[in-house]
């Protein structure tokens, strides 16, 4: 069973599979954004695309929850958006 999960507590998105850990990502709040700043997976997971559903799922929600612009700062954050060109409006216009 796979669950994606927001713990705004803790600052960080992540899917948990079968109850375990899978992939992470952490963010920071600044003002009027958000940096995504570390997207890590668990070698077991790795090659399963996991990470980029995950960085969909916040990127999905932060749209949907805030006004918030997204800082792209972990190089995986910044690679998923140059694939998906579509969504880069969703980015820091100081950043991007």
């Amino acid at each position: 069973m796979k669950d994606l999960v927001h713990e705004p507590e803790r600052r960080r998105y992540l899917i948990r599979i079968d109850g375990q850990v899978a992939s992470v990502l952490d963010y920071r709040e600044l003002g009027d954004t958000v940096a995504f700043v570390r997207t890590f997976t668990n070698p077991p997971y790795r090659g399963c695309g996991l990470a980029a559903e995950l960085v969909r799922f916040a990127v999905d929600d932060v749209e949907s929850r805030s006004r918030l612009r997204i800082v792209p700062s972990c190089w995986y954050v910044e690679q998923w958006f140059d694939r998906h060109p579509d969504r880069r409006a969703l980015l820091d216009p100081r950043t991007a």
